[in-house]
């Protein structure tokens, strides 16, 4: 999983961005990263992620800088 700060994905529950630098467990099985939903910085969880989980993750472009 290549997760990075700044990339969007979207749930049953919104639109949801990584704020925070993501991290594995010991032994490499588990992602974790702080997530906080688009525009609402009060709404922050820990979300986690099996490492060979595949998810769909848009990146900003250099160009463009925005999704």
């Amino acid at each position: 999983m290549q997760l990075q700060v700044g990339d969007r994905f979207a749930d049953e529950t919104g639109e949801w961005e990584v704020v925070s630098r993501p991290y594995t467990s010991p032994g490499g099985k588990s992602t974790h990263a702080h997530v906080q939903r688009v525009g609402q910085p009060a709404s922050s969880e820990v979300r986690t992620w099996g490492a060979f989980e595949h998810i769909t993750m848009p990146r900003a472009t250099a160009e463009k800088g925005k999704r």
